[in-house]
């Protein structure tokens, strides 16, 4: 059994906190339990959970894992506690706000031989899996994915290229290596709108566009536009809804790594992907936030 705790409780940490309290049957969550959660705001109890102060989750023998769902501007300070503490780490996207941090931590937790795992529930949803199984085998020619959503505040969930990584994970995911070719952002500060335009090439210099756009009373949507040889795919495929939740497969897929269930192969697949995408926001954002140039 591995002791668990989760640090954070807003809709994910509660998520969490529900999932790690109910494991499937006969799923590999059974081997978790959950010994409390860390706040900085004072609950006492959540759902018979415990409320334990972050220096006893740390210094606990009992706790073997932490599931990290607190905002995206602390993940990286709270995942070096925990594997500083010789915990393995459960982190919800993005792991880091800067591609150096995120490569620094994935060295951390190798050398001290623990679990990171960060969570891309993006990745199990029926409707992401029925477009990736409508896209297989077919040769790319145009795309564009253009999500809209609510104001988030930067200083607590990052850069769009970072808060909005679920978006690149997708595109890398279904085409494969990405180059940025160009990167700009439009924002109307008063009213709160912001809008990021990347544009890339895949290895076959085929164009894809990623546009994030987020302002007031914006509805959280993605739309897509892909063209094929064969054709073009405008709407999501029809997906059926999944019997298991997502933060309930994500968990089942942390506690797999724990018991050495996932092979190395899928392990550095995955940490390719991870710390790709990082890099390539990375570079989205130092392209955005260049001064626009003055040409004489």
């Amino acid at each position: 059994m591995f002791g668990t705790v989760v640090v954070g409780v807003g809709i994910a940490g509660l998520a969490r906190i529900r999932d790690l309290m109910n494991p499937m049957p006969s799923s590999p969550s059974e081997h978790l339990k959950l010994l409390g959660f860390v706040s900085r705001r004072s609950f006492g109890s959540i759902n018979e959970a415990k409320q334990i102060s972050l220096e006893d989750a740390l210094r606990s023998k009992e706790i073997h894992a932490a599931f990290i769902s607190t905002e995206n501007k602390s993940h990286e300070e709270t995942i070096r506690m925990f594997l500083e503490a010789g915990k393995h780490v459960l982190v919800e996207y993005p792991m880091a706000l800067s591609a150096k941090v995120a490569h620094e931590l994935w060295e951390m937790a190798e050398q001290k031989g623990k679990v990171l795992h960060v969570e891309h529930i993006e990745l199990l949803t029926e409707e992401y899996k029925q477009l990736k199984k409508e896209v297989a085998g077919k040769d790319l020619v145009k795309g564009t994915l253009h999500f809209t959503g609510s104001v988030l505040d930067e200083t607590k969930a990052g850069f769009p290229a970072f808060s909005g990584i679920a978006r690149l994970t997708w595109l890398i995911d279904l085409f494969g290596d990405l180059t940025v070719t160009s990167a700009t952002r439009e924002e109307q500060k008063d009213k709160n709108y912001s809008r990021m335009t990347v544009h890339f090439q895949t290895a076959n210099k085929k164009p894809l566009t990623w546009i994030e756009e987020r302002g007031p009373g914006m509805r959280r949507e993605k739309k897509i536009n892909f063209c094929f040889t064969s054709g073009c795919l405008e709407n999501f495929p029809q997906a059926p809804r999944s019997a298991v939740g997502l933060f309930m497969q994500d968990q089942n897929l942390f506690a797999k790594k724990l018991l050495g269930q996932v092979s190395k192969e899928e392990l550095a697949a995955e940490k390719w992907r991870i710390l790709r995408c990082l890099d390539l926001a990375g570079m989205i954002q130092q392209q955005c936030e260049q001064p626009e140039k003055i040409c004489s």
